[in-house]
């Protein structure tokens, strides 16, 4: 299945039914008066963030969503019926854009999170409404109020625990294949992950989180070089990343800071975010290679790494227990910042 993040698309409600224009007339009953029924209500355009969806590919080939219209009012003061509401469906952590790409109108962040886009038009007013004392016989009817119409954007961000970042070729895909049943594809080259992967972690039964794998950056990515950072916006919502640095690489302390100033131009709060740095394949060398590379890598960031290998597993176990560790810190300083800000209760 084709990968979407980002799509643009047109909502418009239903229109509201007019009003009817009708008087009773039945034999023996010379003064029926007005009976014209009103208009049904336009239908309504929802938004719903549902389980079991990570791509927006559903609204690559169908951009255009419209509510149902509401019927028109009848005599003997029948009134129409509703008009059918429109519910996009779309996988959770999807935001919803203003035109401008810039106004956040919603974030759908939670399973079942709804939210209603565009009011149908409220349905017209029926003769039988205005009749009263003085006007016996209106002969006038409401049309119905027209629906509202918007483009807006949809941008998912991809709900994860752990991020990979890298350069490409850092070995990414391999090590998110060789600690969960994802199957990213894997090949000898750079940029051979082109769009965002998630895996399951399981350490144990008490012990599980999502990881994700977004394609490699670059020097200079900041600017739109290789694939940009427009994948970047998919680790905005994890609490720890991992920084994956190829130990057989010429030079694993600048490959650090490549990776680390992409971050910072990007922002959006990842240039903060906890950081776990390890040198990937150091199945590879020697043990002089590995102490040498790590060396040069702690004095650029100021940890040591972790020492790990993808291929034969060597190192994989601590540093998960590390990321999961730092994924439930991160948790309960959130909830109890949260109980902070939350006011005292008070009689």
């Amino acid at each position: 299945m084709k990968f979407l993040d980002q799509c643009k698309i047109y909502i418009r409600s239903g229109d509201g039914g007019g009003g009817a224009v009708s008087f009773r007339r039945e034999k023996f009953i010379p003064f029926g008066g007005p009976d014209g029924g009103d208009g049904g209500r336009g239908g309504d355009v929802w938004i719903e963030a549902v389980d079991g969806l990570n791509t927006l590919i559903d609204y690559r080939y169908q951009q255009h969503f419209k509510a149902g219209t509401g019927g028109h009012g009848m005599g003997k003061n029948r009134h129409g019926a509703g008009g059918a509401d429109v519910v996009l469906k779309v996988p959770v952590g999807t935001e919803v854009l203003e035109e401008d790409r810039e106004t956040l109108i919603a974030d759908l962040d939670q399973p079942g999170a709804r939210l209603r886009l565009a009011a149908g038009g409220n349905g017209g007013f029926g003769n039988s409404r205005f009749k009263g004392p003085i006007n016996q016989a209106p002969r006038h009817a409401n049309p119905g109020l027209p629906g509202q119409e918007a483009w807006i954007w949809l941008r998912l961000k991809l709900i994860a625990d752990v991020g990979l970042v890298g350069l490409p070729n850092a070995g990414k895909s391999t090590f998110l294949a060789a600690v969960s049943a994802a199957t990213p594809k894997i090949a000898d080259y750079p940029f051979t992950t082109l769009s965002p992967n998630l895996g399951v972690v399981d350490l144990s039964p008490n012990e599980r989180f999502v990881l994700a794998d977004v394609p490699g950056l670059i020097e200079g990515a900041s600017e739109g070089a290789g694939l940009g950072t427009r994948f970047l916006g998919h680790l905005e919502r994890t609490s720890v990343l991992i920084h994956l640095i190829d130990a057989t690489a010429e030079d694993p302390a600048e490959a650090w800071r490549v990776i680390r100033g992409e971050l910072e131009t990007y922002g959006a709060g990842l240039e903060s975010k906890p950081e776990l740095v390890a040198l990937n394949k150091v199945d590879a060398l020697d043990e002089e290679a590995r102490q040498a590379a790590a060396a040069a890598v702690e004095a650029v960031s100021g940890e040591r790494p972790y020492l790990v290998s993808g291929v034969s597993g060597e190192g994989v176990r601590e540093l998960l227990r590390a990321a999961f560790a730092r994924v439930g810190r991160e948790a309960s300083e959130d909830s109890e910042a949260d109980s902070a800000q939350a006011e005292p209760w008070q009689p």
